[in-house]
């Protein structure tokens, strides 16, 4: 449980407080994937002068993703065998204030990448409404990808997860920490991994103190996107190279769960 993490400790800050010192717009991001004991240790080892994210006393907040994708799954074979020019289409959710936005992330020919974030009807952030698809239409001709692409894409995965979001004393670096992890395809697989955790650094171009205090523990970044490394655990026969050394090691002992059968299973072995 979230409640292994000592958040007490750190001082609060509020949404508008941390935007304001920590916005980042130019940044890099570094992803690490380790089990929640080590992650508790981590944190254990932040400067006491960090803050925490703190919304009328709440310190771990619970988050939604729905990923939609074509039903070749052309924005997963984009990740898998990575190409310069790629999409990422998602609603994100933070049920606890039951607000939606729909996300775009593409990277161009250049690999400079576009996030572009728009507010989203709470009710509907399972589908795609007709100016959701023009949005995402808009932004696959800047890519290259046809644009009546856009009409094929429907839901393929669905993330929940708990998030507790930390700001560096001085305000140059975010560090976020998810736990809880599920996920759960169209067909109703899920995926469980209740030992592990994912930390997500964002810094400029020199690495963070948060950094340090995971380099100093042993853990170096690796690669994983929650919708193409979750696709893949889920479904052994997708492509899945670029996280194999994950998907052999951190999510080995993961739960995958068929909705037509009653026993729990570990996930099969990464090819």
């Amino acid at each position: 449980m979230t409640t292994s993490f000592d958040l007490a400790r750190f001082e609060g800050i509020d949404l508008d407080s941390l935007i304001a010192e920590a916005s980042l717009q130019t940044r890099i991001d570094r992803k690490y994937v380790l089990s929640r004991e080590s992650a508790r240790h981590v944190v254990a080892g932040f400067d006491d002068a960090t803050r925490v994210l703190d919304t009328h006393g709440i310190r771990s907040f619970r988050y939604e993703s729905v990923y939609f994708d074509t039903p070749d799954l052309l924005s997963f074979r984009m990740a898998a065998h990575p190409r310069r020019r790629r999409f990422k289409l998602r609603t994100r959710t933070y049920l606890d204030a039951q607000a939606a936005f729909l996300e775009l992330k593409t990277r161009g020919a250049r690999s400079a990448t576009v996030k572009e974030r728009v507010r989203y009807p709470h009710t509907e952030r399972t589908t795609l409404t007709d100016l959701a698809r023009s949005y995402a239409a808009e932004g696959f001709s800047a890519i290259g990808v046809a644009e009546e692409r856009a009409d094929d894409l429907g839901s393929r995965l669905t993330t929940t997860y708990r998030r507790a979001t930390f700001v560096a004393p001085d305000g140059s670096a975010r560090c976020t920490l998810d736990t809880e992890l599920r996920w759960v395809d169209v067909e109703g697989m899920t995926l469980l991994t209740p030992r592990l955790a994912v930390i997500e650094t964002k810094s400029g171009s020199a690495a963070s103190a948060f950094d340090r205090a995971l380099w100093r523990a042993g853990h170096r970044p690796v690669s994983i996107s929650k919708y193409a490394t979750g696709l893949a655990a889920l479904h052994p026969g997708l492509p899945r190279n670029r996280w194999a050394r994950l998907l052999r090691g951190p999510f080995a002992d993961a739960i995958r769960h068929h909705p037509t059968r009653q026993k729990e299973t570990p996930c099969a072995p990464a090819a």
